[in-house]
């Protein structure tokens, strides 16, 4: 993997606000969904601490460019292959709409998919290879996103 997918959302973020800098769009949320926003960045910062815990606690690297001792499949990993990604998108969405800030949360999707074709095609194969039936049988049963 030569880009982190941190990385990959920062520079989208960033593509974002450079957008907003050529193109603003003069939207206003309601203070609600503004406020809801920031609950959805919250929850996606206290997400990816859970699960920089629970890797550490299974003993397993956190980092998709190095090697995995073991799969996780509870919990949070029961119902998405990437949930650390999905955390990475309740940031920007969040943002966005805690700072009406529509290309922020649109973000997201090119984000979404620069990390499939970047990291998630090539830690799938890794896995398949290093875990065979187990992890073939864990994505017959598990979505990759939601």
């Amino acid at each position: 993997m030569r880009i982190p997918p941190p990385l990959v959302f920062i520079f989208f973020i960033l593509c974002a606000l450079g957008l907003d800098w050529l193109c603003p769009l003069d939207i206003h949320f309601p203070l609600a969904l503004a406020y809801s926003g920031l609950a959805i960045t919250i929850l996606g910062v206290m997400a990816l601490l859970y699960l920089a815990m629970l890797f550490k606690r299974v003993n397993t690297n956190i980092e998709p460019w190095k090697s995995t001792s073991t799969i996780i499949t509870t919990g949070i990993y029961a119902y998405s292959r990437n949930p650390i990604y999905l955390a990475f998108c309740t940031i920007p969405l969040g943002l966005g709409l805690f700072f009406s800030h529509v290309w922020l949360m649109l973000s997201v999707f090119p984000s979404c998919i620069a990390v499939y074709f970047l990291a998630i095609r090539a830690e799938e194969a890794y896995l398949t290879e290093k875990f065979a039936d187990e992890y073939l049988a864990y994505l017959s049963r598990v979505r990759r996103w939601l």
